[in-house]
């Protein structure tokens, strides 16, 4: 094993395995995408995320719009309101038919007169728009107010056609076509008149002349309203006839119109409104995340580092945090690449001195004679190789620790029963003169901390052979755990020289090694306590190094002090 050393002084050090994990991917992915151009993303409307948002906020709008176009109770409120001023006209009118048209037969009967009616009618009804039919008792028809008598004839009253409105009769036709493709269309009869008209034609003068005061809504031939109230035309109880009232909707379908005009306006300007905002709010969404996502490009595939991240964390939102998280991302990628820079110089030089050595030795031995020289030499050949195996060794498995640590599954380690396993093995091994162990281990604290079991041991195992390596004959080692807070901390400390003054934190470095004296070098690669940081940092936890003390201030060993984090519980 090796002395102490600190990754803490080196930030690539304990990145190091993380570095070479990530150039390793990094170079799979170049072979596997040579040439991979960025991808062209739209700007503007184009933008689908654009397109998604402004469809979404669009159709939100259109959908009360769409109920609103229908307004069904509104239009039916319009039409009982006109039918029930069409039956109060038709009850004033039945009145004054009862008591100034009706004449008494030879035979006692009552009845209409028809020239009366249609004098009346005309007086009446002038300029009301409202169509008058009486029909007598037997069903036949006695006046209408659209079939006026003259000397040749008679002349037929019909409505002139509206005139044209321009744009807003179009207007108007469209919104009645797009009612009627709306849901819950008018299934009221259609409106028919034979030339020869009769009681029995229409159901309301049927029941009129029961006694009755229906209503009735119709459809012409060309999709407009017509409303009719029939009512009896009564004499002292007596029915002698029925007064049929009708007029179109036009009334109904003007402020049913209106109301859908003043929709359409106020949602237009809200669909103008709805889309402004969704374009600026999909502007400020994903023009940023596209400038990111091309500064992810340019970073990927330039080859120095004039490009950076664009910095959004002033936002506050989750795209800020986006963008602190990438250029953490990248930060860390740099600072991986130089980790990656300095591990294989680091690397180069301690392999290139044991193979200086080991071909110095083989070119010298070459040319010695005596077998005592060439004795030696090959001596010096062997711890050479056998460095260099244990060199290797070391430098795989640092490459390797961060991947493993990656796919390893976390599961609970008690601390606790670890260092006691530890304990018994170095105890049950140990020769005469070597140190003791003295374990302070409270039963009763809970010392469980998440982590791979193995990858913890082999820190423990490290700590104990360096404090072994530094112990005189005879000497205590001594080992505790306790729970402090949220963390398990363990304390492994010797008898020793102590560390050097100003190199509590280099001991953790890659490489670096404090022997004591009379160990043969190359015994150790300088790479265990490096190993040991960079595990204790992947389970979230902190290793340090101390000396400590004795009573008159002299250095009287080292400690190592471990904290990681205890389970939840």
């Amino acid at each position: 094993m090796l002395r102490r050393q600190n990754g803490g002084s080196s930030g690539a050090a304990a990145r190091l395995p993380s570095a070479t994990a990530a150039i390793a991917r990094s170079g799979k992915g170049e072979e596997s995408h040579p040439s991979r151009p960025a991808k062209r993303r739209p700007r503007g409307w184009r933008s689908p995320l654009t397109r998604r948002i402004l469809t979404i906020n669009v159709l939100v709008l259109l959908i009360p719009v769409l109920g609103l176009m229908h307004l069904d109770q509104y239009r039916g409120s319009l039409i009982a309101a006109e039918i029930d001023s069409l039956r109060i006209q038709a009850r004033a009118f039945s009145l004054s038919l009862g008591s100034t048209a009706v004449v008494a037969t030879q035979v006692g009967d009552e009845r209409l007169l028809p020239e009366v009616t249609r004098n009346l009618m005309r007086v009446l009804l002038v300029d009301t728009g409202v169509r008058a039919r009486i029909f007598a008792r037997s069903g036949e028809i006695l006046a209408d107010s659209f079939v006026l008598g003259s000397p040749g004839g008679q002349v037929q009253v019909k409505a002139l056609p509206p005139e044209r409105e321009g744009g807003l009769g179009l207007l108007r036709r469209l919104l009645n076509v797009a009612a009627r493709w709306l849901p819950g269309k008018d299934d009221f009869p259609i409106y028919r008149e034979r030339q020869e008209q009769n009681a029995d034609d229409y159901l309301e003068v049927t029941g009129a002349l029961g006694g009755q005061s229906p209503g009735m809504v119709r459809l012409d031939r060309q999709g407009r309203l017509v409303l009719s109230v029939a009512v009896p035309v009564q004499r002292y109880r007596q029915v002698l006839g029925a007064l049929m009232l009708s007029k179109d909707g036009a009334v109904v379908d003007a402020a049913v119109d209106d109301r859908r005009r003043d929709i359409l306006i106020v949602c237009g300007v809200a669909l103008a409104v709805t889309v402004l905002l969704s374009l600026y709010l999909a502007g400020t969404i994903a023009r940023p995340i596209r400038r990111l996502a091309q500064a992810a490009d340019q970073v990927r595939s330039a080859k120095g580092r004039q490009f950076e991240i664009p910095d959004f964390g002033r936002r506050g939102d989750e795209i800020g945090d986006l963008s602190d998280s990438l250029r953490a991302m990248t930060d860390a990628l740099w600072a991986r690449l130089d980790a990656i820079e300095a591990f294989a110089a680091d690397v180069a030089h301690e392999i290139k001195n044991p193979l200086t050595s080991l071909r110095s030795a083989v070119e010298t031995v070459a040319r010695v004679e005596d077998p005592e020289q060439q004795k030696k030499l090959m001596s010096i050949i062997l711890d050479d190789v056998q460095r260099l195996d244990r060199l290797i060794s070391d430098i795989s498995d640092a490459s390797r620790l961060d991947a493993e640590l990656s796919r390893a599954e976390i599961d609970t380690v008690d601390v606790g029963e670890l260092l006691r396993a530890l304990v018994a093995v170095q105890e049950a091994g140990e020769r005469a003169d070597a140190p003791r162990f003295r374990l302070d281990v409270l039963d009763h604290q809970d010392l469980a901390v998440p982590g791979i079991e193995g990858r913890i041991g082999q820190v423990f195992r490290n700590l104990i052979s360096n404090a072994v390596t530094f112990s005189p004959p005879g000497s205590t080692i001594r080992l505790s755990a306790q729970r402090q807070g949220g963390d398990v901390v363990v304390l492994i400390s010797d008898s020793g020289p102590g560390i050097p003054e100003g190199k509590l934190e280099a001991v953790f470095e890659r490489f670096y090694t404090e022997r004591p004296a009379g160990e043969k070098f190359g015994t150790h690669s300088g790479l265990g306590l490096s190993i040991s940081k960079q595990i204790v940092d992947a389970h979230g936890g902190s290793i340090r190094a101390e000396n400590r003390y004795d009573e008159s201030g002299g250095v009287c060993g080292a400690c190592f002090v471990v904290h990681l984090p205890a389970e939840a519980g």
